[in-house]
């Protein structure tokens, strides 16, 4: 078992994918999203009593004996990780031990119009940086930000990353049913792609038990959206089958979902035989119960 990492679970976009959650007892964010799958919370600008890095290293090198075929190290959290206040030593810490693994943040943009964030994201593989709207009012509504965050500064912020960032930088775009699913916003979101110009825009809509009563579009509703982007590297975002399925004991299957709820698909696509005994166990205890979300059926 481990304490400050989860999965490997498999990422919609980036292949098997071995979780770091810097914020694993509390959601810790400067943002309160409607479609956040994490519990609503108050915003925050710091994490509480922070994870020691050496604590998190040793986890992730034993981690990386047990499973030898994950493609990323993802740095996330139960909220914002760019908000941990080590996160420059960690990045050097697992930038020295990963080998060939590549490194990957989720972030939901907040703090890139920090030089110092910039400074520090620049030595990581993949940046995955979260960018619903690019008007006030829009972004307002959807990503329910601390008062002093300003969607117009991030733009600016991305902007100048970009310039100095050399590897791959990856926006996400989560559409909303009634929110951001209108032509106005994604005609403003094109004119912010055309001046950040990222590596690629994954468009993506509610997959997982929402935070509040909100509701994604159709697959079709994000093909038509896509129109609107110009020829931006868009992908709307759908799971590929890995190679290799993973065996996961009961206690392991415990520590993902209770961070991150999963699918049927999901566990179709990752769970091994032996895996899905143990998750009907645990099914057939009452840990763990089936919810229809949706038309989905997702694992909790």
């Amino acid at each position: 078992m481990y304490t400050y990492i989860f999965g490997p679970v498999q990422s919609r976009r980036f292949g098997l994918s071995l979780g770091i959650d810097l914020s694993p007892t509390q959601k810790s964010c400067n943002f309160d999203c409607l479609y956040c799958e994490l519990k609503p919370a108050r915003v925050v600008d710091h994490i509480e009593n922070p994870l020691l890095v050496e604590d998190v290293i040793k986890d992730v090198q034993k981690a990386l004996i047990a499973y030898k075929d994950i493609d990323v190290i993802t740095i996330t959290a139960n909220g914002e990780p760019t908000l941990y206040p080590y996160l420059k030593e960690l990045v050097e810490r697992l930038n020295a031990i990963k080998k060939e693994k590549k490194l990957l943040i989720l972030s939901n943009a907040s703090n890139i119009v920090n030089p110092k964030i910039q400074n520090i994201l620049q030595d990581i593989d993949i940046v995955k940086l979260s960018l619903d709207c690019a008007t006030q009012k829009c972004f307002k509504k959807i990503d329910r930000p601390k008062k002093d965050i300003d969607v117009l500064k991030i733009i600016e912020g991305l902007k100048a990353f970009r310039n100095i960032f050399k590897h791959s930088l990856v926006l996400e775009v989560l559409v909303v049913s009634g929110i951001n699913d209108k032509i106005k916003e994604f005609q403003a979101l094109k004119t912010a792609l055309d001046e950040i110009n990222p590596d690629r825009v994954d468009l993506g809509t509610i997959d997982r038990p929402p935070a509040y009563d909100v509701k994604g579009v159709s697959t079709e509703k994000l093909k038509e959206l896509r129109t609107y982007l110009g020829k931006h590297n868009v992908s709307i975002i759908h799971k590929e089958k890995p190679d290799k399925r993973v065996d996961f004991s009961k206690e392991e299957i415990l520590a993902t979902i209770q961070r991150r709820p999963q699918s049927e698909g999901d566990v179709a696509y990752l769970f091994s035989e032996k895996s899905q005994q143990n998750l009907s166990d645990l099914l057939k205890s009452g840990k763990i119960v089936k919810k229809n979300i949706a038309g989905v059926i997702f694992y909790t």
